[in-house]
């Protein structure tokens, strides 16, 4: 077995893409676990920044949650409604294309490929924070150890989105009854009358300045945008409608409803055991009277300790989950990023390559590309999560506002073609609905700018625009080389006047008399074969041997005083162009294939750096003709073409 499909599995067919496609609780774990895992840390996002007003200001927790939780219904709802609006797929780039335009289509796709690349570095940054705070020990590997879970995430999606979902079904529900086993242990605890406290309640929290009147409004939204990262990753399940079993839309709209309870009661009962456990967190520690460098454990983890007491196995138990689920959380991100960039690349606005499935019927390149560009993010910014989460949310917004407004849009069409009264309510109340959530995440999206700009926001508001710039530019390159390359429909192929063939041969071996031989074949006008003289005696011997054998080809040796092989080619064959304009040059390039990788390095490259240069002649046709070498012969015996890709040529013009 090839090491790719002992990774990857074997490959499936394309109509095997059926048994590819997910039930709800599997959909769940696949499309949810960025929604679900964003509750570990949005709790703690809005207490780290009402801290910087100090505890008088922590009461405040408990309006910024009840307004995330009201802004999570309207949106959830909302995109109920695009489930069933848009059976084949409602990302906010669909909705927006078909009822905003391409303008709003391309901002929307430029904010969702933001989105999830931070949302891969954010959710494994956090759950290597989890870790660390169970085993503060491996602080010391805190970029090293999110790249690695980057990579193993990378491999689990290449190999299928079913396969990936029952490999995170397991700690996606794990985190789920961690949690909901920590509400009901601390409940009986306070019921038997326990006081709990967490580990840092006994901290006084020191302000870094006096917030009243406008500041204290502004700490209050920021607080707010912060917390709203418990809204990433919801519109997830409205893109990958598709890859739901039938019936499609209820199915997604069922798992997406789910998904809403879970996450509210969730991020409702962490913000209510933060407040009465007295959690105390900040971004900087010295803010806690704590040793500058100090890492303090997270909310959640306090809540956790705190909860369960002396049973500190339940405690390890939240740890692991926690920081499995969000690591896995990265995975809402590479379903839906592969899934956009080849839609994008249909509508030509990426490289083609997105476009296509791989082996295992996922969008592999785009899988890939997504992991490069998180893996970079996090090395960028040293794995520090309280630096990349600043850049968070803004493109989660973005989409959000542009896609409601498109479905309020697309019901307004839709009124048009309804006649009977139920029909027309039932439009009515959708459009409404989709109404409020483009009110509210627009409002949301504006503060988010204002409180978020300067802490970092500024460069997603960099990268925005110049991935739509870039993706623009990409359908201009496309449009431009379709219009080069269409034909009139009475154009017919123009037969060249002449045809020249000329072989390169740097001595007399198998491959070159198989490509005199085939040249043959072709019945060129004139058929000559060239040598360049790097050597002069060697060039001699070969003029020497070429007439012994009688090859009934004349060999033309081109002279190089500088002993390069390119260029002396490169002039004969533009000379030959030059005298006759409306003939075409065929250059044969006799090639032994090796199968071994390391045997490259021990023959240089002259092949293919000449093709690259041929390649940009005008009227040149460059032909390879391949001679199998042994170990290439067994290497095709052994695994088969399709098993062992497409065979790396050897060199050519120089002697072995």
């Amino acid at each position: 077995m090839l090491p790719k499909q002992f990774l990857l599995g074997r490959p499936l067919r394309t109509a095997q893409m059926g048994e590819t496609l997910l039930a709800k609780r599997l959909a769940l774990p696949v499309f949810c676990s960025d929604p679900l895992s964003s509750v570990a840390y949005a709790t703690e996002e809005i207490l780290m920044v009402l801290a910087l007003g100090g505890a008088a200001l922590l009461h405040l927790a408990w309006w910024v949650g009840a307004a995330i939780v009201l802004l999570l219904v309207v949106v959830v709802a909302s995109y109920r409604q695009t489930c069933y609006a848009y059976p084949g797929g409602g990302g906010a780039y669909v909705v927006s294309s078909e009822n905003l335009g391409p303008t709003a289509a391309l901002t929307a796709a430029s904010a969702l490929m933001v989105d999830y690349v931070l949302t891969v570095a954010v959710s494994v940054v956090a759950g290597v924070a989890a870790i660390t705070s169970a085993f503060p020990g491996l602080s010391k590997h805190a970029v090293l150890l999110p790249l690695a879970f980057v990579a193993l995430l990378t491999v689990m999606n290449l190999r299928g989105m079913k396969e990936s979902g029952r490999a995170f079904a397991i700690p996606t529900y794990a985190f789920v009854l961690s949690i909901y086993v920590m509400f009901a242990f601390a409940a009986a605890r306070m019921l038997m009358g326990h006081t709990i406290r967490a580990e840092s309640a006994h901290l006084s929290i020191h302000a870094t300045g006096t917030y009243a009147g406008i500041g204290l409004l502004l700490l209050g939204l920021r607080a707010f945008a912060s917390g709203c990262t418990a809204l990433t990753g919801v519109e997830a399940i409205s893109n990958g409608v598709p890859a739901f079993k039938k019936p499609k839309s209820r199915n997604a709209a069922m798992t997406l409803l789910v998904m809403g309870v879970l996450a509210i009661t969730m991020f409702v009962g962490i913000t209510i055991l933060a407040m009465v456990f007295q959690v105390h967190v900040a971004d900087d520690p010295t803010q806690l009277g704590l040793p500058a460098g100090t890492s303090t454990p997270t909310a959640l983890a306090q809540i956790a300790k705190a909860a369960f007491g002396n049973v500190t196995v339940l405690f390890y138990f939240v740890q692991a989950a926690t920081a499995a689920v969000l690591i896995l959380a990265a995975n809402t991100a590479f379903n839906g990023f592969p899934m956009l960039a080849s839609i994008l690349a249909q509508d030509r606005y990426l490289p083609r390559q997105l476009h296509n499935r791989g082996d295992r019927l996922v969008f592999s390149n785009g899988v890939v590309l997504l992991a490069l560009a998180a893996a970079g993010l996090i090395v960028a910014f040293d794995a520090d999560l309280s630096e990349i989460i600043q850049l968070y949310i803004i493109g989660v917004f973005v989409s959000f506002t542009l896609s409601q407004a498109g479905m309020v849009r697309h019901w307004g069409s839709k009124l048009t073609d309804a006649t009977d009264g139920p029909g027309r309510r039932r439009i009515r109340r959708s459009q409404a609905i989709n109404a409020l959530g483009a009110a509210l995440t627009a409002l949301v999206l504006v503060i988010v700018l204002i409180t978020k700009f300067a802490h970092g926001a500024w460069i997603v508001c960099i990268a925005m625009p110049a991935l739509f710039l870039a993706m623009k530019a990409v359908r201009r390159h496309y449009e431009r080389v379709a219009e080069e390359l269409k034909v009139t429909p009475d154009a017919r192929p123009e037969r060249p006047s002449r045809n020249h063939a000329v072989v390169l041969v740097s001595t007399i071996h198998a491959p070159t008399l198989r490509a005199v031989g085939y040249a043959q074949s072709m019945r060129p006008d004139t058929l000559e074969a060239v040598t360049v003289a790097v050597d002069p005696a060697a060039a001699e011997r070969l003029n020497e041997k070429w007439s012994a054998h009688e090859m009934g080809v004349p060999l033309k040796v081109l002279e190089s005083p500088y002993r390069e092989i390119t260029r002396p080619v490169m002039e004969y064959v533009r000379g030959l162009r030059r005298e006759s304009p409306r003939d075409v040059v065929t250059v044969l390039i006799p090639e032994y294939v090796l199968g071994r990788w390391w045997e490259h390095i021990l023959h240089n490259q002259s092949a293919l750096r000449l093709k690259a240069r041929l390649l940009f002649t005008s009227g040149v046709m460059v032909i390879s003709v391949p001679y199998l070498l042994d170990s290439a012969l067994r290497r095709e015996e052994r695994f088969g073409r399709t098993a062992a890709g497409e065979p790396a040529a050897g060199e050519s013009l120089t002697s072995v």
